[in-house]
């Protein structure tokens, strides 16, 4: 009876003492999306656009990179959260984005180098603050924005 029952506390022992299972981690899900305005003219494109997040996670703070296809001016003024990255490209952070919900609205202005009569400004999340996004079709956009001072929606 002694043999079954030290027999039974080391079969025990060895179950509690086994590693757990290895659970995969599930990344949260969000589905960016940015929408705004933007216009041309003389050389200068301003832009105003809105991130939003369709859910169904939160995000703490997303990347969002703006480029063009002409050069930007050497010289620029850009708001806080935002950072030249690249000769035709600027990355803004996004801030905190509540599930289902809007940011807060970004704008900026950039200088292109001469006096291009259209450009292709392109939107694309960078980083999603670690949130997989399976809707990458609306977090991507392509404007093509001439120079006649007119606002072009996304």
């Amino acid at each position: 009876m002694r043999m079954l029952c030290a027999v039974g506390a080391g079969a025990l022992l060895l179950v509690s003492a086994a590693p757990a299972s290895p659970v995969a981690a599930v990344a949260p899900e969000a589905d960016l999306a940015y929408h705004g305005y933007v216009a041309m003219g003389r050389g200068s494109v301003s832009v105003r656009f809105t991130p939003q997040n369709h859910g169904p996670s939160p995000v703490a703070d997303a990347t969002v990179r703006l480029s063009w296809s002409v050069q930007l001016a050497d010289v620029q003024q850009l708001p806080e959260g935002c950072a030249r990255v690249e000769a035709r490209a600027v990355v803004c952070r996004t801030g905190a984005l509540d599930a289902d919900g809007l940011g807060e609205e970004i704008r900026l202005t950039v200088r292109l180098r001469g006096e291009p009569s259209e450009v292709a400004m392109s939107f694309d999340t960078v980083w999603g603050g670690g949130a997989v996004d399976g809707n990458r079709v609306n977090d991507r956009q392509r404007v093509l924005v001439l120079d006649t001072g007119d606002s072009y929606v996304f």
